[in-house]
Formats: structure tokens, C-alpha cells, sequence
């Protein structure tokens, strides 16, 4: 009965052990995820500002030649 208890209280102590690790895995991984969408939006922005959409240019394209 003691070496069931014993046994029992050793797995029970690894999965929380396991558990805190995978949650500091995971907290990592969503602040990388965090910076990665911040990033992205900033280029995401400079891309915008650099080359404007051909539907909100208001100039009027020449019609393309005749062969």
C-alpha cells in the first residue's frame, strides 16, 4: 500500500512538474507570437504607405495599345 502511495505521489509531482514546463513553453511561445503580429502589422503598414492601392488612385490610366 505504501509503495502504491509512494508511486502515485512521484507521478502526481512529474505531471506538475510537466505541466509548469509546457506553461512556460507556452507563454513563451505567445509572447514571440505577440512581437511576430506587431511586426508584421508595422510592415504591413509601411507597405501600404509605399505603394497605394490602383483602386484609390483617382489617375486615369492611358488605354493600353492596339496590335
Amino acid at each position: 500500500m505504501d509503495e502504491a502511495l509512494i508511486d502515485l505521489q512521484t507521478r502526481v509531482a512529474f505531471q506538475e512538474e510537466s505541466i509548469q514546463a509546457l506553461n512556460r513553453a507556452l507563454l513563451d511561445q505567445q509572447q514571440v507570437i505577440n512581437a511576430l503580429q506587431a511586426e508584421l502589422e508595422t510592415v504591413h503598414q509601411r507597405l501600404r504607405a509605399l505603394t497605394p492601392s490602383p483602386l484609390e488612385s483617382d489617375a486615369v490610366e492611358p488605354p493600353p495599345p492596339h496590335y
